[in-house]
């Protein structure tokens, strides 16, 4: 079969990146041909991994190619001509990729693969400014509550008003966790079916270091919640004084981070490690007592929950969206409310303060991970999906 994917960005910078990457490579394994159109933009200067590049910019530019990327348009002309696919899956959309493209899939089977709400919100995360979630549908409400410039927001209204004309170019809607379809059905966008991300299987997890440690991945932005974690760990620390905190990640908010643990007396503490690939990450948090997954916004499903979990690692995580979806309480991980250090000390004190319990959640959390989270089993619904778009005989997909 051969698949094209399209995706906003081909650096391995990010949970829906990562995931793009590793579907077409399964799907190589497989034997299937599967290729990769995206934009030239690289996050966090990282190589692109793509076949095919089109126009792509980090600068201000990206306010008109959002809208109309003449260079996707064009690009994708001449990758149909020439490759001539048999599906098209597309995943990250409507940040480099503009809706442009939509009108080009014509008789190709097509599936929207949803990674975050960016079809339904323009600055993909559906919270206000205030930290607080939307419940709005696109339109004046942005401009109400001042979540972009006014200058930006006729051309944003513009985007958004071409992708719901021309979204019905796609065959299926896929979400990554229920919480992502409830979001995008109350905008009036369904069908949706619901398949949830998988991450590589790896060997368990080596014994928890002698000093608890807690660890962190994701981009130094507020959404992600990393000022919380370090304004509990000021907490944690007096009670736990070995305990350390280990910061993976890059991204605008760092310097603002590091200022923070300098106030709160955390250096000796606190280790920022900048972004670290898949493998440098796993080696890094090995022996790792918790991760703490402390999303602000309603992360629609938690790749690094899933990694952690695989790995073995107890999870902390904000009692939001996916992550809700993928942790049980108690069992598989600790849930917490949202922007609540407070609470997300106690948590933390929970399971530094008991090395068993942290190991025997870990545990939980792998096996559960080891039943639901595999790539395989995320390439094997894709895999499927396709065969009943394309015509052949379908199979059932767990929801």
């Amino acid at each position: 079969m051969r698949v094209l994917l399209m995706s906003d960005y081909a650096t391995p910078s990010g949970g829906a990146e990562l995931m793009v990457l590793a579907l077409r490579d399964a799907l190589r394994r497989r034997g299937h041909d599967a290729r990769l159109l995206a934009s030239s933009a690289r996050p966090l200067n990282l190589p692109s991994q793509a076949d095919y590049q089109c126009f792509g910019t980090l600068s201000s530019l990206r306010g008109l190619t959002q809208v109309a990327n003449l260079s996707a348009f064009r690009r994708l002309q001449q990758v149909l001509r020439e490759f001539r696919p048999d599906l098209i899956h597309v995943r990250l959309f409507l940040s480099q990729l503009s809706p442009l493209i939509l009108p080009l899939l014509g008789d190709v089977p097509a599936i929207y693969h949803v990674a975050w709400y960016r079809c339904i919100c323009p600055i993909g995360t559906k919270m206000l400014p205030d930290l607080s979630s939307c419940r709005e549908p696109a339109g004046a409400a942005c401009l109400r509550h001042g979540c972009f410039p006014t200058y930006a927001w006729p051309s944003t209204m513009l985007q958004m008003n071409l992708w719901r004309r021309w979204r019905g170019a796609f065959n299926l809607i896929v979400a990554n966790s229920h919480a992502t379809r409830r979001r995008l059905e109350a905008e009036g966008i369904q069908p949706v079916e619901v398949v949830w991300n998988g991450v590589p299987v790896r060997t368990a997890r080596r014994d928890l270091a002698p000093r608890p440690a807690v660890v962190f991945a994701g981009r130094l932005i507020q959404e992600k919640g990393a000022d919380d974690l370090i304004e509990a760990f000021a907490c944690v620390r007096s009670q736990v004084p070995g305990a350390r905190l280990l910061i993976a990640g890059d991204g605008p908010d760092r310097q603002h981070l590091v200022s923070n643990v300098s106030r709160l007396g955390l250096n000796s503490c606190v280790t920022f490690l900048g972004h670290l690939s898949r493998e440098e990450m796993e080696e890094r948090f090995g022996g790792a007592w918790v991760q703490v997954v402390p999303s602000r916004w309603e992360e629609p499903f938690g790749i690094v929950a899933a990694e952690a979990m695989m790995r073995g690692t107890a999870v902390i995580a904000s009692n939001t969206g996916g992550l809700a979806e993928i942790l049980e309480d108690g069992k598989t991980g600790l849930l917490v409310p949202p922007q609540d250090p407070s609470q997300l000390a106690g948590a933390l004190l929970r399971l530094l303060e008991n090395q068993d319990y942290a190991a025997r959640m870990g545990r939980n959390g792998r096996e559960f991970a080891l039943r639901y989270l595999t790539e395989d089993a995320f390439v094997d619904r894709f895999v499927s999906l396709y065969q009943t778009l394309c015509g052949h005989a379908p199979v059932a997909v767990a929801r």
